[in-house]
């Protein structure tokens, strides 16, 4: 399942910088992982200071 980000993003972009589909972009009231081209990698939850990015179920 692709990763997904949670309220309490802070729009650091850190998470941004590390995807290596580019899957992750700014919304407007934090970041967020396209579903569909999302690797399941881990690099983006690895890499958030807020622990903002979960797994998907």
């Amino acid at each position: 399942m692709a990763y997904v980000i949670t309220d309490e993003c802070v729009s650091c972009g850190s998470c941004e910088a590390v995807c290596p589909a580019e899957a992750i972009s700014a919304g407007d009231d934090k970041y967020v992982i396209d579903a569909d081209a999302c690797l399941d990698c881990g690099s983006c939850e690895a890499e958030c200071p807020n622990g903002a990015i979960v797994a998907g179920e």
